[in-house]
């Protein structure tokens, strides 16, 4: 099953979280952050202005971005955990 976003909207997948510290201890799955880093699998067409013009996305898919730590919404399709957030709750693009 394919996930299409609408307007400006954007399928993400969260990268997976470190599981050692720079220290080097070991986290269990309940220690760590919820990750920030994400990489997009889908994008929307964009948003419409007032006048009905499309206004295109700044982002496309396979771009790694930052986003907050609890926005979107956590959707589950064929086993697999996406989030869906707005393009304006992108904070950054990871480069």
């Amino acid at each position: 099953m394919n996930i299409k976003p609408l307007n400006d909207r954007v399928v993400i997948k969260a990268v997976e979280a470190e599981e050692t510290t720079k220290s080097g201890i070991i986290l269990t799955s309940s220690a760590q952050e919820k990750p920030q880093v994400a990489e997009i699998v889908a994008v929307g067409p964009g948003a419409k202005n007032d006048d009905g013009k499309l206004i295109p996305m700044t982002v496309k898919v396979g771009d790694k971005v930052l986003t907050g730590k609890y926005s979107g919404t956590e959707v589950k399709v064929d086993g697999e955990e996406y989030t869906i957030v707005r393009e304006e709750d992108i904070l950054a693009i990871v480069e």
